[in-house]
C-alpha cells in the first residue's frame, strides 16, 4: 500500500504538469515560446474558482477556467504574433500581470488578499465513503481532470503526427518560409496553437483550484516553469515530455515523504524538485534541438 500511495500521489501532483506541458508542446512546436505557462495556469485557477463559487458547479468552473486561459493566451498571441513583440519579454510580462490581476480581483471579489472561500470539487467519492485510503484512490481516479490530463499529451501526439493540421503546425515551427510558400497561413496556425495551449495550461490551474477547493495567491508556485522544463527535457516529443512530468512529480512526492520523516532539514528537502529540474534541463539543453523557428518574430 505504501507503493500504491506513492504512485497515486505522484499522479495527482503530475496533473498540472501534464496539462501545462501539453500546452507547451503545442505552442513551441508552432514556433511560439511558451514562457507564459505559469500565467495561463494561474489565470485558469482563478477564473475556475470564480465560476465554481458563483455557480456551485465544478463543471462550470472548468469552462470558466478554460475561458480565462484562452483570454490570457489571446493577449500573448496578439502581442507576439500580431505585433511581433519579443516573446520572452511578453512571457515575463504576462506572468507578472497574471499575479497582479488575480490578486486584485481576489481582493475585489472576496475581500481577501490571500485566498478565496471554499468551493466544491470532484472528491464526492471520498466524501461519500469511509475516508479510507481506498476512497482517496478512487476519488483521484474518478476526477475527470485526471483522465483529461493523462489523455492531454496523447491528444497532442495524435494531433502533431496523425493529422494534416499537425503537419502544418510542425512545418510552421521548423520552416515558416517554406510553409508560407505552400499556401499555409503561418500566423493562423500559430494563433490556433497558442489559444489551444492556453486552454490546456488553464486546466492545470483549474485542477489545482478544485483539488484544493479554493484559490490562493500565486498558488501555481512555479509549476508552469517546471512544465516548461519538462518540455525541454522531453525534447518537445509528447511521450518523452509525459515521462519528464512524471519524473518531476515523483521528485516532489519524495520531497513530501521525506518532510514527514524529518530525517533531513526541511530547507534541503524542499529543494529536491527544483534541483532535479535544474540538473535534468542542464543535461538536456545541449542535446535538445528546439524547433528551428522557435522565438522568431519576423514574418515569413
Amino acid at each position: 500500500m505504501i507503493v500504491l500511495a506513492f504512485l497515486v500521489q505522484t499522479l495527482r501532483i503530475a496533473i498540472p504538469y501534464l496539462f501545462a506541458a501539453a500546452g507547451g508542446v503545442l505552442s513551441e512546436r508552432s514556433g511560439v515560446i511558451a514562457l507564459t505557462l505559469e500565467g495561463w495556469m494561474l489565470t485558469g485557477a482563478f477564473t475556475a474558482t470564480i465560476g465554481t463559487y458563483y455557480s456551485g458547479s465544478p463543471w462550470v468552473g472548468i469552462l470558466c477556467g478554460i475561458g480565462g486561459g484562452v483570454l490570457a493566451a489571446l493577449l500573448h498571441a496578439v502581442a507576439c504574433i500580431r505585433y511581433r513583440a519579443d516573446q520572452v519579454v511578453v512571457g515575463i510580462a504576462i506572468n507578472l500581470l497574471a499575479v497582479g490581476i488575480t490578486r486584485f480581483f481576489l481582493r475585489l471579489a472576496f475581500d481577501s488578499s490571500s485566498n478565496s472561500p471554499r468551493v466544491p470539487g470532484f472528491d464526492w467519492i471520498a466524501q461519500s465513503g469511509d475516508g479510507g485510503r481506498e476512497a482517496v484512490v478512487l476519488a483521484s481516479l474518478a476526477n475527470p481532470l485526471v483522465v483529461l490530463a493523462v489523455l492531454s499529451l496523447v491528444f497532442v501526439a495524435w494531433l502533431l503526427y496523425r493529422t494534416p493540421f499537425g503537419l502544418r503546425l510542425r512545418a510552421v515551427g521548423e520552416k515558416p518560409e517554406a510553409a508560407a510558400s505552400l499556401g499555409i497561413g503561418v500566423n493562423r496556425v500559430r494563433w490556433i496553437a497558442v489559444l489551444g495551449a492556453g486552454a490546456l495550461a488553464s486546466l492545470g490551474g483549474t485542477y489545482l483550484a478544485l483539488e484544493q477547493h479554493q484559490f490562493t495567491d500565486s498558488m501555481t508556485a512555479g509549476r508552469g516553469f517546471i512544465a516548461l522544463a519538462a518540455v525541454i527535457f522531453g525534447k518537445w516529443e509528447p511521450r518523452r515530455v509525459a515521462v519528464a512530468c512524471l519524473l518531476f512529480a515523483a521528485a516532489e512526492t519524495l520531497q513530501i515523504q521525506l518532510q514527514g520523516l524529518q530525517l533531513i532539514p526541511s530547507q534541503f528537502v524542499e529543494m529536491i524538485p527544483y534541483i532535479l529540474t535544474i540538473v535534468a534541463v542542464a543535461g538536456a539543453v545541449g542535446r535538445a534541438v528546439p524547433p528551428s523557428a522557435l522565438g522568431k518574430t519576423s514574418e515569413p
